[in-house]
């Protein structure tokens, strides 16, 4: 169907040549006890009166007993209808750095995910799996992407109130279009046209969109629609794996989009955790975090 933003299957991994960051983003590298910072481009945060302290982005630990803990803690969180608001969002953004962390360094793998609860087990290691293969794909280069705006996504609900109702329309598992949301531009967050013209925030190329589309192509709405019309005309929901890879030719993304999304299928409450997850990029200088804000 066409390519990802700049190539990059996981939005967040990706390491196109580009120019370098806009000067108005500062670049802050946060401490990590890993070999390889984390670098982030964010602003400093405000401080806020009451709230219990923790960094901001979270850290991921580096090593396995204390990264297991974190995974649980996180996985637990999102499962939990009583965290909401900027709680919610720590939790899943902590949940999104803990896999990134067992991707960069897989020698912890197979002891982290031995420490998972039977309940956690099978989804933590789809994750693991998924953002593994999403990582395999990217060769790490030295700049950001200049053409990339990032952006608050819309909210949690009415995505969700999206994705169902192209379900219903089309027949294609509302957990497989969340996945395709969130690995192509992070359910929204990236605003920019990739390297082979694909736009919107399910990344369409004019022309197939000019067959399959109806509407916006960057609208949220009108694009998840596209895609199940797509997905549809290309086997699903019979066959996802021959729709995914029509979707995008890549047995790592193929398996990358199944696991999010049968993740979502068993649980729909992980919908909450993906939902929170930001945008990061490969470079040579280890993950940067790509905030709101960033491109404009």
């Amino acid at each position: 169907m066409r390519r990802p933003i700049c190539g990059a299957i996981a939005l967040l991994l990706s390491a196109c040549t580009v120019s370098s960051a806009p000067p108005s983003v500062t670049l802050t590298v946060v401490v990590s006890p890993s070999a390889s910072a984390i670098v982030a481009a964010t602003p400093t945060p405000s401080p806020s009166p009451g709230a219990t302290p923790r960094p901001d982005p979270p850290v991921a630990a580096a090593d396995a007993d204390a990264l297991a803990v974190q995974m649980v803690s996180a996985e637990r969180a999102v499962r939990d209808q009583s965290v909401t608001g900027a709680d919610l969002a720590w939790f899943g953004h902590l949940q999104q750095l803990t896999y990134r962390r067992l991707a960069a360094t897989p020698e912890l793998r197979d002891t982290v995910l031995a420490e998972m609860p039977s309940d956690l087990k099978t989804a933590a290691t789809a994750n693991a799996d998924a953002t593994a293969d999403l990582r395999a794909t990217v060769v790490p280069g030295p700049d950001l992407p200049s053409a990339w705006r990032i952006v608050e996504p819309a909210p949690l609900e009415d995505l969700a109130r999206y994705y169902r109702e192209a379900e219903a329309e089309f027949g294609v598992p509302w957990s497989y279009l969340a996945a395709i949301h969130l690995v192509e531009t992070r359910m929204g967050r990236i605003r920019g046209t990739s390297t082979a013209g694909a736009q919107g925030p399910m990344q369409f190329i004019p022309a197939t969109w000019a067959r399959y589309g109806d509407g916006d192509i960057n609208s949220d709405r009108d694009s998840i629609r596209a895609a199940a019309r797509y997905l549809r005309a290309n086997g699903a929901p019979a066959n996802m794996a021959n729709a995914l890879f029509r979707y995008n030719q890549s047995q790592r993304y193929v398996r990358a989009v199944t696991a999010y999304a049968e993740v979502m299928r068993a649980d729909p409450d992980a919908y909450r955790g993906y939902y929170q997850w930001q945008v990061y990029y490969l470079t040579t200088r280890g993950d940067i975090l790509l905030p709101v804000g960033y491109g404009r």
